[in-house]
């Protein structure tokens, strides 16, 4: 759920990340195609009549369950398990209902699992070890995933900056003892790893230029402003985790609730800490090949769609 300027905006984002979400389950083997619902929310500065939300995610569930079980709908931005619980009232095809309703919660700390063992894979590959102690990394966004990743890598030992553009978080930034700085100062901080969790689109030619980490690893969708910024992050010698694979975490725990023999916990942890060895592939084939880890990581995914002929 999130407000737009108009309805074009928001059918052009539910196309962009229902495309990343195919990529996204193509490249984590997962045995799902990918979809993504969009709820275009009011402008929270105009007064409205009250309810008028849980009225929205109702209609929302009474679309989805006319599809009849071809989409299933879950948790993400702007939403969280109470609000299925409200879609689950429309509908059955709706997963990451709370673990007392029947489902596996919150998938935030899943994804946020998954960036954890991404930004250490990425440590082990550039400085040789994939141990956080001693290394400064930058998070940029403090949401349900972000906030969550920057409290993985303090308790890991990490020197953290972290910045939100919501000034609220600074609580969180002083619990954490991590330095604060301003959205804009993150990309160019001088770290070792550079985490963004916000929003997508904030790689671009410019900002690139000023990037000062050689790791670039966070749960943001959509990082790239375009695909050919791949190409100038290898030219620097940054090594960019493929966003749809870093944050697959939640995705792979979703698969995990709709598997025959049910939710199991640890079967989802034990696949989402696989991630690491997804990057390892992706990293080793972009490396053999002289590509960068989007090429390799879009022609494994395509490789994947192909064998269940959706190619």
């Amino acid at each position: 759920m999130w407000h737009y300027g108009d309805a074009r905006a928001a059918v052009r984002d539910a196309l962009r990340l229902s495309q990343a979400m195919t990529f996204k389950s193509a490249v984590a083997g997962l045995p799902l195609g990918g979809g993504k619902g969009i709820i275009m929310a009011p402008d929270p500065a105009v007064p409205g009549p009250r309810g008028r939300r849980t009225d929205a995610l109702r209609d929302f569930g009474a679309m989805v369950g006319d599809l009849g079980g071809s989409y299933v709908t879950a948790e993400d931005v702007g939403t969280s398990a109470r609000d299925m619980q409200v879609i689950a009232s429309a509908t059955r095809h709706v997963t990451g209902l709370s673990r007392r309703h029947g489902g596996s919660g919150d998938p935030s700390p899943w994804t946020a699992l998954g960036v954890e063992a991404a930004i250490s894979l990425c440590c082990e590959r550039v400085f040789g070890t994939p141990s956080l102690r001693g290394r400064t990394i930058a998070v940029a966004g403090l949401g349900n995933v972000g906030g969550r990743v920057a409290s993985a890598c303090a308790k890991a030992g990490a020197t953290l900056l972290v910045t939100d553009i919501d000034a609220r978080k600074r609580t969180l930034a002083t619990a954490l003892g991590a330095r604060w700085v301003e959205p804009g100062e993150a990309l160019a901080a001088p770290v070792d790893v550079f985490a963004p969790c916000a929003l997508g689109g904030l790689l671009d030619h410019d900002s690139v230029a000023r990037l000062g980490a050689p790791i670039v690893a966070g749960a943001a969708n959509n990082q790239l402003a375009s695909d050919d910024v791949a190409a100038l992050l290898a030219q620097r010698g940054v090594l960019w985790a493929p966003d749809f694979v870093v944050n697959a975490g939640g995705i792979i725990n979703i698969s995990v609730e709709l598997e025959p023999g049910g939710y199991d916990a640890r079967r989802a942890g034990t696949l989402v800490r696989g991630i690491g060895d997804t990057l390892t592939r992706i990293f080793d084939d972009a490396q053999a090949r002289g590509t960068t880890p989007l090429d390799a990581a879009m022609v494994l995914a395509r490789r994947r769609l192909a064998e269940h002929g959706a190619g």
